[in-house]
């Protein structure tokens, strides 16, 4: 069992394609994250991004706590503990950073500069794994970081203005980004689900003292609530991963970045946000980006398996 079975997939009718049950798993992870991060900011006002994340680590290490008791050791199973413990303390550190830019940014702020994670792939991927990266990933990274300038720098009176949120958020994709650069090193030698546990089970353990440090008792309904938005960030990821694995990731890229819309219209409903031009400048050109970045990836990687079907 792994995350992705907190979901039964239907079985295939109606001659759908692949790609169009992909796309179906997409949306539904794009509806569950605009749920969880509404309640993430619905929730801030009385507990911070740190105890957040303790419900949200809890729930996830809840839904994977039957896997373990049936593998025992062998969902343990490592050579090197020392990148899992790396990867989780950076993912559990960006978790709560990226929970507090939701609490304080406005939905769509907060969700655009998210997306810059695959912008910082681009170099970790050169430093850290010696991938090599032309100059058109390159190119498109920096035009990524300029949009997110854009959005970031118009502050009262047009001057430079770059808020804690912002930073909070940029930092969480960063750190977001070297736990996917870190998943590429650790996948050549362990299954999935084992690095699944071990994120789950050191993630839990790390947001521990942040979560006594900022601990109160919830009402029934908050206790609820919390719950509610770690078991759903649970599901998102399953949705996420179930149509990445189903469909063509060029083509289900696209679709993740209707969190976008979905988030903005949260936002409006819900807070009254509107999101400033600035912003929907800045999240285009990123968005354009980070589309031609995962489209250039796609096309090397099928380049690169003719050329292994070619010499086989």
């Amino acid at each position: 069992m792994s995350v992705e079975t907190v979901i039964v997939e239907p079985q295939p009718g109606g001659g759908l394609t692949p790609n169009v049950r992909g796309a179906l798993w997409m949306l539904a992870s794009a509806l569950g994250f605009t749920v969880m991060t509404t309640l993430i900011k619905f929730l801030g006002d009385d507990y911070p991004a740190a105890l957040q994340t303790f419900y949200r680590q809890a729930a996830g290490f809840a839904v994977l706590l039957p896997l373990i008791l049936r593998q025992r050791r062998a969902a343990y199973a490592t050579t090197r503990p020392g990148i899992l413990f790396f990867r989780s303390a950076a993912g559990t550190l960006a978790m709560i950073l990226s929970f507090y830019a939701f609490q304080k940014m406005p939905l769509a702020d907060a969700n655009a500069l998210s997306f810059t994670r695959t912008l910082w792939l681009v170099p970790l991927a050169a430093f850290v794994v010696r991938e090599k990266i032309g100059p058109l990933r390159i190119g498109a990274a920096v035009v990524g970081f300029l949009g997110v300038l854009l959005m970031i720098r118009p502050g009262a009176g047009g001057e430079f203005a770059v808020g804690g949120p912002a930073l909070a958020m940029l930092a969480a994709s960063f750190l977001f980004a070297l736990t996917i650069t870190g998943m590429k090193v650790m996948t050549r030698d362990h299954s999935p689900s084992v690095l699944l546990v071990w994120a789950m089970t050191l993630g839990l353990i790390f947001s521990i003292p942040g979560a006594v440090l900022t601990w109160r008792w919830p009402e029934p309904v908050d206790l609820a609530l919390l719950c509610a938005m770690g078991v759903i960030g649970t599901i998102t990821q399953a949705c996420y991963i179930k149509g990445m694995q189903i469909g063509d990731a060029a083509a289900m890229a696209p679709i993740d970045y209707v969190r976008l819309v979905f988030t903005a219209a949260a936002g409006f409903l819900l807070f009254h946000e509107i999101p400033t031009a600035w912003t929907v400048a800045g999240a285009g050109i990123v968005v354009a980006s980070t589309l031609f970045i995962t489209w250039r990836e796609h096309q090397l990687a099928k380049a690169a398996r003719s050329a292994a079907q070619r010499a086989g």
